[in-house]
């Protein structure tokens, strides 16, 4: 049987934080992988994730076809991990999500690649949130071009280097509350970066129905209070958990969708925080889950201690609190 050395694939957006995680997923499996990114010189840190000459960056941009084309020349698999939480300058939503997408689809269809698309589960054509409508708008338009394709809609996703956790420990450090919007009731699904990663390579191996959309969460539904609070236990620090009318909070976030690093909140994630981000009852039904593709999902109590010990005051082993 031929060697997986012998496939290449094209991974769009594979520096960011999935992106690393799907490239070491893909080099454990022999692939030989093409990293598409608008910057390829700062892609180096992938290189050692695999075999020497097994990883290559080559430059790319979503926002024009040629340089998408002749990223994927020659491969056989394109995987899609383009996105962006913010909008800046020409990296909009729309531009990214949507139309980015298409780009990489025609592509595809034009190379006659296997296609993996990745969304989000709160894609929604009527969601109040730009990010969420700019996915959904981007999977019709992958499915439309590459009617085979598949799309991985993961939910929240944690792990060493995420956004979420460590942005939250972090806020702990410095802040005496962390700010539940809406009461932290709306509820979300964790998935493990690792899980995800597995998933995609999963597809890229053909082992996912054609033109199947997967719903990708964690094995428990938890509130956003509950994750805070797994946050401060795993952390070891007290800190009293305030809660933000919506009203308020979008307020605020038109001050601080400026705002650097962890403080950072724009409209758009306020409004994304006013639906539930859990798997679907028709995914579980038609085995487009992570259990139906043969993963056990780890729990996020189970994960992030591994990682976030480094916010606890006194570090790794720091004798806890009674």
């Amino acid at each position: 049987m031929a060697s997986n050395l012998e496939t290449l694939v094209t991974v769009f957006g594979g520096s960011g934080f999935l992106g690393r995680n799907v490239v070491r997923a893909l080099a454990k499996r022999e692939y030989r992988i093409r990293v598409a990114v608008r910057r390829p010189e700062l892609a180096g840190h992938l290189q050692p994730l695999g075999r020497v000459g097994q990883i290559h960056a080559v430059q790319a941009n979503v926002r024009y076809p040629a340089s998408v084309e002749a990223a994927m020349r020659g491969s056989e698999i394109v995987v899609n991990l383009v996105g962006t939480l913010f909008e800046s300058g020409a990296q909009t939503f729309d531009s990214v999500q949507t139309k980015g997408a298409e780009t990489i689809a025609r592509a595809a269809a034009g190379a006659g690649a296997r296609m993996v698309h990745v969304s989000a589960i709160g894609a929604d054509a009527n969601s109040p949130s730009a990010y969420s409508r700019a996915k959904a708008a981007g999977e019709t338009a992958v499915l439309a071009a590459v009617p085979s394709a598949t799309i991985l809609r993961p939910s929240l996703l944690f792990g060493p280097e995420d956004q979420f956790t460590n942005r939250f420990a972090a806020l702990a450090r410095i802040s005496p509350f962390l700010p539940l919007i809406g009461g932290g009731v709306n509820r979300v699904q964790p998935a493990y970066v690792g899980d995800v990663a597995a998933a995609i390579a999963d597809a890229a191996d053909g082992k996912t129905k054609a033109g199947g959309v997967y719903e990708l969460g964690g094995p428990e539904v938890l509130t956003m209070r509950e994750i805070m609070e797994i946050i401060l236990r795993i952390t070891d620090r007290k800190r009293m958990l305030l809660s933000l009318p919506f009203g308020l909070a979008r307020t605020q976030a038109m001050f601080l969708q400026f705002a650097p690093g962890i403080f950072k909140l724009t409209p758009d994630q306020v409004a994304m925080l006013q639906s539930d981000n859990v798997v679907s009852d028709a995914a579980k039904a038609s085995g487009l889950t992570l259990e139906g593709l043969g993963i056990t999902p780890e729990s996020l109590e189970v994960i992030a201690p591994q990682y976030l010990w480094r916010f606890r005051a006194a570090g790794q082993f720091q004798r806890k609190n009674a």
